[in-house]
């Protein structure tokens, strides 16, 4: 079956999508493009080709453990590709204080194309970069799957593997330091106008 017509019968049937243990191959082709955007906006485009691969490596070996219990496959990758960005947060936390540092400006012009290739979150505002990167790494998964991915409260649930209050807990946590680094503003206008 392929990618088009899987996604169809989601959509117009109601059934699931496949399950990774029985049609991998089928879950590679549903998912993969979604999986892939939501790494480059994390880290970049260079980055997103090695983290969306390594999502569905680390996926298909662990495809036998997949609860459909825990939560849809959707979300199920959404978690494994945030702990693989997890492992690249040292580079999305130095990317990030680097897009603050150049600010606007001549110099910020000059290095454009080279820094948006290894930015992480592409396209963010110079200030909202940098009060991302000063984010604890748990407020920074929620804020970006629900910014990013445009996850619901319960898939980030699933895919963190945290309940449903600490997912609005840190989602609070992490508007407010966002707000208050921001002089006021609403930090999900700002990454919405962005990645919307």
């Amino acid at each position: 079956m392929t990618a088009i017509r899987a996604t169809e019968r989601l959509h117009m049937t109601g059934d699931p999508p496949p399950r990774p243990a029985e049609d991998f191959d089928e879950v590679f082709d549903v998912y993969f493009a979604e999986i892939h955007r939501y790494a480059a906006k994390r880290l970049g485009p260079d980055a997103a080709d090695d983290v969306a691969a390594q999502t569905f490596l680390e996926a298909f070996r662990q495809r036998r453990r997949y609860d459909p219990e825990r939560g849809n496959v959707r979300t199920w990758l959404f978690g494994i590709a945030t702990k693989v960005v997890g492992r690249h947060k040292r580079a999305e936390t130095r990317a990030l204080r680097a897009r603050a540092r150049l600010g606007p400006g001549r110099h910020a012009e000059e290095h454009h194309e080279r820094v948006d290739s290894r930015v992480s979150a592409e396209g963010l505002r110079v200030e909202l970069a940098g009060a991302i990167a000063e984010l604890p790494p748990g407020q920074r998964d929620v804020l970006l799957l629900v910014a990013l991915a445009e996850l619901s409260h319960d898939e980030v649930a699933a895919a963190l593997g945290i309940s449903y209050g600490t997912v609005g807990s840190r989602l609070n946590r992490a508007r407010i330091k966002l707000r208050k680094a921001l002089g006021g503003t609403n930090p999900m206008l700002i990454l919405e106008e962005n990645h919307g």
